[in-house]
């Protein structure tokens, strides 16, 4: 599979923007090509699945071995495009290589193109440029894109970068007039909040096509392959009276999941359905629920509105339903949600107390999670906090050491703030089962 990572010095570069063009133009080369994104973000995926109509996986150097990476990568797509994350060399805490973009690059071999915001600089951006490059030890930069500058600048300054970086200026993103992929506190807008998204993503890979050399991009890309131990099919195959269903929530208010979370249940013989505490009036007959994270303080006022909804989850969880819940699904469970305002919205009350924006980011990178004999790795992001955060976990900080106590584990329930790897700890996807499989045995 022929592969290629588009990396930048920093966020905000328009790497997003660029992937999805690409993908839509390599689309109309290729039959079948795929995407991944680079560390734990879930909003990019969502935009590339807008483009390739199939699920972005996330790879993950903190929470994937190198041989769960291969194996991942091990795929008979013919073009893969890769994301990468924050700025290039950007890894755990900010100062180490682990987790970065170019971690991923250079375990994988994958040929990585820069993509730089040019825009209000000149001969600045050159010694930028010199600077990333000089730090790429396994030469993986092949090529440069300039973001947000005119075509004719971008020939004016080809000589002086191609002269002093030694790499190819493959072209340049032009400012296109209407195309904004607007950001908030999370990351970007969900692709179902950009007015005309795939209009916008048309004109972009139009621009690519005019002022990119997309063929010479092609031919950086590496087919070069590498050994991986094959991975046994282990998915259980349920009789039909033993079926178990994990109802996902997922709307405009929770969205965020890694597909291949969603994968170890369904190896596991698990169905997944889905549902919205925003619009539904009960969750679908299911043996767990799984509520992840995403933007219940924007729908807050409608989730609490939805009383029916708000009626059967109570009711369910009474009843021993498992559940497990992540950031905005955790703060979906507790008693009241606390906007910026102080409006206070009345929510599920499985959990005592109130989630409140704290108006910064809270908790804010990668942690490892000890609970009981579990060890699972897992990433924080909330500029919300909870009177109640629990204690049932140790969290430490891998970049830091630091450690703090918080979560609520129970007999078939595990709710907090941290979006948890589910692959990381298997034995947690196998505990839930189990508590499913209790669950199921009840009420069949």
């Amino acid at each position: 599979m022929k592969r290629i990572m588009i990396a930048a010095p920093a966020s905000g570069s328009g790497k997003t923007l660029l992937t999805c063009g690409l993908l839509k133009v390599l689309k109309e080369k290729y039959q079948n090509i795929i995407s991944y994104k680079c560390g734990p973000d879930y909003i990019d995926p969502m935009f590339h699945r807008s483009v390739i109509g199939i699920p972005s996986l996330n790879l993950d150097t903190y929470f994937q071995s190198q041989e769960e990476i291969k194996v991942l990568l091990s795929n008979d797509a013919a073009f893969a495009v890769m994301e990468g994350v924050m700025g290039i060399y950007d890894g755990l805490g900010g100062t180490s290589e682990e987790g970065s973009a170019y971690h991923l690059a250079k375990l994988t071999d994958t040929p990585i193109i820069l993509v730089m915001d040019a825009h209000g600089m000149g001969k600045t951006m050159v010694s930028i440029l010199k600077g990333i490059c000089a730090d790429d030890t396994n030469h993986l930069i092949r090529g440069i894109i300039l973001n947000r500058t005119s075509i004719s600048f971008a020939e004016k300054m080809r000589p002086l970068i191609e002269a002093e970086v030694k790499r190819p200026l493959l072209g340049v993103l032009p400012k296109l007039s209407g195309i904004n992929l607007e950001s908030r506190h999370l990351g970007l807008k969900l692709p179902d909040e950009v007015p005309q998204l795939q209009k916008q993503l048309e004109i972009v890979a139009d621009a690519i096509n005019k002022s990119i050399d997309v063929a010479q991009l092609e031919s950086l890309a590496t087919d070069s392959v590498f050994e991986t131990v094959c991975e046994e099919n282990h998915t259980v195959n349920r009789k039909e009276q033993n079926k178990l269903t994990l109802a996902v929530a997922r709307d405009e208010a929770f969205c965020f999941y890694y597909e291949q979370n969603l994968e170890a249940f369904r190896k596991k013989g698990v169905e997944i359905i889905e549902f919205s505490p925003l619009h539904d009036d009960a969750l679908p007959a299911c043996d767990g629920v799984l509520l992840g994270g995403g933007y219940p303080e924007l729908c807050a006022k409608e989730l609490s509105e939805n009383h029916r909804m708000l009626s059967d989850i109570r009711k369910k969880f009474t009843a021993g339903l498992p559940t497990l819940a992540e950031c905005g699904g955790f703060m979906y469970l507790h008693e009241r949600l606390k906007n910026r305002d102080g409006e206070a919205y009345q929510l599920v009350g499985a959990i005592p107390g109130e989630t409140f924006d704290t108006g910064k980011l809270c908790r804010f990178g990668y942690v490892s999670i000890e609970i009981e004999d579990w060890l699972i790795r897992g990433h924080e992001f909330h500029y919300f906090d909870s009177t109640n955060n629990g204690a049932d976990a140790i969290l430490t900080r891998p970049a830091t050491g630091q450690e703090y106590r918080a979560m609520h584990k129970g007999k078939n329930y595990l709710w907090g703030f941290a979006h948890l790897y589910y692959p990381s700890a298997p034995e947690l996807v196998e505990w839930f089962v189990k508590q499913m499989e209790g669950y199921h045995g009840k009420f069949i």
